[in-house]
């Protein structure tokens, strides 16, 4: 990479509402009692982590940007912050500002207290509570917001007040100091918002040890102690509330799987701890990033954040690779194809987000890197055509391209047409030999890893279609991963109508074949 080429940049996804609500699109990352927001457009930040606003900011052309972690906002303005107030188990925020709810039942229920234990619950609730009266905010809307938390807080005090093993309250406080923690300027020494992050933590530290399958407490701390981690730059402190991030990102997986923010986030968390460790590390660690936003995919097909943030962890994976002198040993993939797996996914990112300019400039950056007019090419062992279950002696080990129109394997007649095209020179594969596979992306199914006898020995891909299933053999699992997330994404971009966006792709190069 030269001086000037961009490099990739990541973040995180925002909490989904309350008991694992999503993010307003897919989420993408809906929250049952408040309407979805329209989706922010996610800020660039460096790989380091710095803050912007893409809608104000223009991406640096020197770097590659994406998702940056989004502080918890207005239910009015995002429907994904950290965690939804208005939709607390304890307190919803329409019910604290109509008042609906009275404490009577609470009062019912609350458990006996020794005076002394009651003492000490108020020495905590001051604590708090002095910081969250001490926030101020310079508009309007900030200290009309500031009051509402305000309000909850002494609500959530009262309840902790009258029965300290109310988790739920510890919960719904500790989101009321993250929430004050974004009304709080960076620059701001009374309170700061590390002391309200802070405060946070120890109240989601309280209310899992009360109740330990609290799994949305251990995403909204995780992100706390995310944002904690930020304003530490690179030093050992950072190192180490990174690894106490990603064991809570950990722990709400294990307590809820079908998390794709989680997961995502997890990554994300990862991937800033590899760039404080020492280099014997990182390779390891980024790794495991990438299997955390590989996961979050196949749990959301259309997941355009972890996709665009599995795109610039795999470019960072390639950029020190080819730093360090190449691969370690064979069995590990080269820089360049690093590269251009980086590139697929993030222009699938762009397609199913093409107004994102932080993709769009990711994208710029990465094109070159696919193998156009192909989103992908690689080598299968396929069978002969129209003879799916064929002795192992006949399937042969044969190139295949993958593009917005589907799969298809390429005859060795037709190679040197390939190559032409791939070294900028227009060529054609579609009145290819009947006898080569095709597989039309409309008529796809469903795509899964597979192993079966009748296969020959390898990593299995099936691709079910309309017309009955296709198996091909990967050269590695590895390298299976990689046609699976590119079959998938190009029928989840078609599933969404954004075809087109890809076929654009192809078409500035003037390398489509135009029927």
């Amino acid at each position: 990479m030269t001086p000037e080429e961009p490099e990739l940049k990541n973040g995180f996804e925002p909490k989904p509402a309350t008991e694992q609500k999503q993010d307003p699109e897919l989420e993408t990352m809906a929250a049952p009692e408040s309407k979805p927001a329209p989706e922010p457009e996610p800020a660039p930040a460096t790989i380091h982590v710095t803050s912007a606003d893409p809608e104000v900011e223009e991406p640096n052309e020197t770097e590659i940007q994406s998702n940056e972690s989004e502080k918890p906002e207005s239910n009015e303005q995002n429907a994904s912050r950290p965690a939804e107030l208005q939709q607390n188990r304890t307190f919803t925020m329409r019910e604290l500002l109509t008042e609906l709810k009275t404490e009577e039942g609470d009062d019912a229920a609350s458990t006996p207290l020794s005076q002394q234990s009651t003492q000490q619950q108020q020495q905590q609730n001051n604590a708090a509570m002095e910081l969250i009266d001490s926030v101020t905010s310079t508009d309007e809307e900030g200290r009309s917001r500031q009051r509402v938390l305000t309000f909850a807080a002494r609500r959530y005090a009262s309840a902790l007040e009258r029965n300290p093993d109310d988790y739920d309250a510890l919960y719904n406080w500790a989101l009321v100091l993250q929430e004050s923690a974004d009304n709080v300027s960076l620059d701001s020494t009374s309170p700061s918002k590390d002391d309200l992050l802070e405060e946070a933590c120890k109240k989601y530290d309280e209310a899992t040890r009360l109740c330990p399958t609290l799994n949305d407490a251990f995403y909204n701390w995780a992100i706390a102690i995310s944002d904690r981690a930020k304003m530490r730059g690179r030093t050992k402190e950072a190192e180490e509330l990174w690894k106490q991030a990603t064991k809570n990102y950990e722990k709400a997986v294990q307590l809820n799987w079908n998390s794709p923010q989680a997961l995502n986030n997890w990554g994300l968390a990862l991937q800033e701890l590899s760039a404080i460790v020492p280099a014997r590390e990182k390779q390891t660690i980024v790794r495991t990033a990438i299997s955390k936003f590989r996961a979050a995919i196949q749990l959301q097909f259309d997941f355009h954040r972890a996709i665009y943030n599995l795109g610039t962890v795999l470019y960072g994976l390639a950029e020190d690779t080819l730093r360090t002198g190449g691969t370690p040993n064979a069995k590990d993939v080269s820089p360049n194809e690093l590269y251009s797996q980086s590139a697929i996914y993030i222009a699938a990112a762009h397609a199913l987000k093409p107004n994102y300019s932080v993709y769009s400039s990711a994208l710029r950056l990465v094109r070159s890197m696919l193998p156009l007019p192909y989103l992908k090419v690689g080598y299968l062992t396929a069978p002969q055509a129209g003879k799916p279950i064929a002795p192992h002696n006949d399937w042969k080990r044969s190139e295949f391209v993958l593009n917005h129109e589907g799969l298809q394997q390429v005859s060795k007649s037709e190679q040197k047409q390939v190559r032409r095209s791939l070294s900028g020179r227009p060529s054609d594969v579609s009145n290819s030999d009947k006898k080569a596979i095709k597989v039309e992306v409309p008529d796809i199914v469903s795509v899964s890893a597979c192993a079966d006898l009748t296969l020959p020995p390898g990593a299995g891909l099936c691709i079910d279609t309309i017309h009955g299933p296709l198996f091909l053999v990967a050269d590695s699992w590895e390298s299976l991963d990689g046609w699976l997330d590119a079959i998938r994404l190009v029928y989840t971009i078609y599933a969404r109508g954004k075809s087109e966006v890809l076929a654009e792709l192809h078409h500035r190069a003037g390398l489509v074949h135009k029927d």
